[in-house]
């Protein structure tokens, strides 16, 4: 949302209207114009480029349906086969690896999915899903899967395109920067917005900078809160920031409760990385466990996790991200299929909730296609506001060249009781957002040395912008 003054003849149209009152927001404003117009101009192309990847994103979820369908779906049968016998097909299929988990089929013409782990050629972090027909035991196939929603290729592809730029932890610092100052952004683009004498803002009637100045802002105000959620949940499971936030968490004990997989007693030989999943002789087996799970309120889809080692119990948990969400889990004892330990979705700290909600809306899994296009339109918004942005300062230019920068020294005009309380309110944010702060830093420091620069060639001007 990168706003820059009008021109006088931009504003020469309209009838005169009285100065704003020199309280509130007017001695802030040309700071926040400054700020707002470098931010923008500079983050921009991080946040062009978040923008777009988000909204190839959040049309990935019906895309993979049509594209993945013959592995995802099968014509519904009368009765489903045992669990034990669908995870025997898909490891005859594919002995390699270990089972990792597995997801019965959720529907009744939806696969069930075998998931393996340590498969050669399968990336660091990902499974390789093996897709088997619940009614007939046959495989229709297998492909690379990743995260908790099951994301297979295409998905996966604009997800990390979205996270890191396949550029890997490194490249997480663009989407964390993105993050950081789109909130940033947007609140001094409202402040600005709504400081603005009303016969400024209209758009019916313009033309030139002013009818962008007011598409750009019309569209900003509408958008800002979406722009505010999107920054808050993305931060959430950034590299730095969504560290703190989790260090925060844990110690006001809202963090994410797990349930306990420890089982007691003499568990040798139950883990079905042997790929004879099911087998009676490896414990109560599958099925055993699954009806164990559905008795203590386990509804689809779920998602069964075998033990990790002679010590280790059944973890069966509901991975339902859509709403109402559905995220109990239970430990079950490989032994005798007694269920050892309940940790209820309901039972969870209001911020565990609030961010398992948060990630969900943020990836437009929550309320599904309604939730997806939603974002579409707030990515397509972020889009043509920076696009609106560029124009604008094009068009402050004169013949082919961008419109001079806004001056320096607005600080100087904001009373020292406001200057102080929102610089030491700068550096908390800063020390919390450290792709906020470090930047903004930056900034300062090479504004300051031009400044200087500029002030000893006597060319230095504190000429306070119109608007």
């Amino acid at each position: 949302m990168t706003t820059a003054p009008s021109t006088a003849k931009d504003e020469a149209p309209q009838p005169a209207a009285p100065a704003p009152p020199k309280g509130g927001w007017a001695p802030l404003r040309p700071l926040i114009l400054r700020l707002h117009f470098y931010a923008g101009v500079l983050v921009a192309p991080f946040l062009l480029v978040a923008a777009v990847t988000g909204l190839l994103y959040a049309g990935s979820f019906q895309a993979e349906k049509l594209v993945y369908d013959h592995e995802l779906t099968v014509p519904a049968g009368e009765k489903k086969l045992p669990i034990g016998e669908q995870v025997a097909a898909a490891r005859k299929a594919h002995p390699e690896g270990t089972i990792s988990a597995v997801r019965p089929s959720p529907e009744a013409d939806a696969t069930t999915r075998v998931m393996l782990s340590g498969v050669p050629g399968v990336g660091e972090g990902h499974t390789l899903a093996v897709f088997v027909d619940p009614y007939t035991a046959k495989v229709r196939g297998s492909l690379e899967q990743y995260g908790s929603t099951g994301a297979l290729p295409l998905r996966t592809w604009i997800d990390e395109f979205h996270r890191d730029l396949h550029l890997g932890e490194p490249g997480r610092l663009y989407s964390e920067l993105a993050a950081s100052w789109l909130w940033v952004i947007s609140a001094g683009g409202l402040v600005l917005w709504f400081s603005r004498r009303r016969a400024l803002r209209t758009v019916r009637g313009t033309k030139g900078r002013r009818r962008t100045l007011g598409l750009h802002g019309t569209v900003g105000v509408w958008a800002a809160a979406g722009f505010f959620f999107l920054s808050a949940t993305g931060l959430t499971w950034s590299a730095y920031a969504g560290t703190t936030i989790d260090e925060l968490r844990t110690s006001l004990g809202q963090a994410t409760p797990s349930v306990s997989a420890a089982a007691g007693g003499e568990h040798a030989g139950h883990d079905l990385a042997t790929g004879r999943a099911g087998d009676a002789a490896h414990g109560v087996g599958l099925d055993k466990v699954l009806a164990a799970a559905r008795a203590e309120g386990l509804g689809d889809p779920v998602e069964i996790v075998p033990p990790a080692d002679a010590d280790s119990a059944y973890v069966v948990k509901q991975v339902q991200r859509g709403w109402p969400s559905k995220q109990d889990a239970v430990a079950i004892d490989p032994a005798d299929g007694q269920v050892m330990d309940v940790v209820r979705f309901a039972d969870h700290p209001v911020l565990a909730k609030l961010t398992r909600w948060g990630i969900d809306l943020h990836t437009g899994v929550l309320f599904g296609p309604a939730n997806q296009i939603a974002l579409m339109l707030l990515a397509s918004s972020l889009i043509l506001l920076i696009v609106w942005g560029y124009r604008m300062w094009w068009q402050r230019g004169r013949g082919s060249a961008f419109g001079r920068p806004i001056p320096r020294g607005a600080w100087q005009q904001v009373p020292p009781q406001i200057l102080v309380p929102l610089l030491a309110g700068v550096a908390v944010l800063g020390y919390f957002l450290p792709l906020f702060g470090i930047p903004l830093a930056a900034f300062l420091a090479v504004d300051i040395l031009l400044g200087e620069i500029a002030h000893r060639r006597g060319r230095r001007s504190y000429a306070t912008p119109k608007g």
